[in-house]
């Protein structure tokens, strides 16, 4: 089961017909695709706890205001090119580009939050990779700063 819990069906939500929870030895747990999905298309409804504070596996809807779901959209992956995007007044989850089956869900976490649970260096390979992850409105920690610094050195 995606959650521990019984949603009403056919309202979008996800389940074990579409979407798996695979792990990754280098991001963690994420959310996989069954079948494929069209550019454009509700790919699904998000549900979780709403929580006034930063956590892992949390989305901000608002400032002051955390979606708090470990089991599916909390699981979304990082990429700075992602295959999908959050419209968190409506909890949904739209295709930014075509999606096959077996893929991992991706998101761009600076496009929800404005401070991250925690900066972290990122590997996606895109061409616009930022090589450093913070939330939108959040400078680069000192790890980061040496990061950076470090990569420059090595790749010139």
């Amino acid at each position: 089961m995606i959650y521990p819990y019984e949603l009403e069906t056919g309202k979008g939500y996800p389940g074990e017909k579409d979407f798996t929870v695979n792990h990754c030895e280098i991001q963690g747990d994420g959310i996989y695709t069954k079948r494929p999905f069209k550019k454009g298309e509700m790919v699904a409804r998000m549900t979780g706890i709403a929580v006034p504070y930063i956590l892992q596996h949390t989305l901000q809807i608002t400032p002051n205001l955390h979606l708090y779901d470990p089991h599916f959209s909390g699981l979304l992956l990082h990429s700075c090119d992602p295959l999908v995007c959050l419209d968190m007044n409506k909890l949904e989850i739209w295709a930014l580009q075509d999606i096959d089956e077996g893929e991992a869900l991706t998101m761009d976490y600076a496009s929800t939050e404005d401070i991250l649970f925690k900066q972290f260096p990122c590997a996606c390979g895109s061409v616009n990779c930022r090589k450093w992850i913070t939330g939108r409105k959040e400078p680069i920690n000192e790890m980061g700063r040496k990061y950076l610094a470090d990569l420059e050195r090595k790749c010139g």
